[in-house]
């Protein structure tokens, strides 16, 4: 079972940020990035591109959401989850790289590649600023 893991002021403010960041994201998906949040969506997902930018959008803001609410083991459990959304998109960021789409400003494969390094960051932002890092390592440890 997780328990329950304090999380410092700094650890707060960091999810506060990439809380809003999630829910500035998600508004992205369903308004004013819509087409070039399309550019990240590889070939091989079964559903119309813009179906699945409004749906991971609708999911964005909700991890957001619960990213700024969620207390105790259901906070841990959100870090959690929110680094295995992060590892689930990660195939659409690789696409645009291999397929060399420019969107979001990344209009060169280095650019691109960059990005790439970028995926990894949030998903241990998301784990150490909910105390899922600590969580999980007590878990372990008994």
């Amino acid at each position: 079972m997780l328990k329950k893991t304090h999380t410092t002021t700094l650890q707060n403010v960091a999810r506060g940020i990439l809380g809003s960041f999630m829910i500035v994201a998600g508004t992205g998906h369903l308004t004013f990035a819509r087409q070039e949040f399309q550019a990240q969506v590889p070939d091989f997902v079964p559903l119309d591109k813009d179906t699945t930018v409004l749906a991971s959008g609708v999911v964005e803001i909700g991890l957001g959401l619960a990213l700024l609410a969620l207390k105790g083991r259901n906070r841990v459990r959100m870090g959690i989850g929110l680094a295995a959304f992060y590892a689930a998109v990660f195939p659409g960021n690789v696409h645009q790289y291999t397929h060399h789409i420019s969107a979001f400003g990344l209009d060169t494969d280095a650019k691109r590649f960059g990005r790439l390094f970028f995926q990894p960051v949030l998903m241990g932002w998301a784990l150490w600023s909910t105390g899922a890092l600590r969580g999980v390592a007590s878990r372990r440890n008994g």
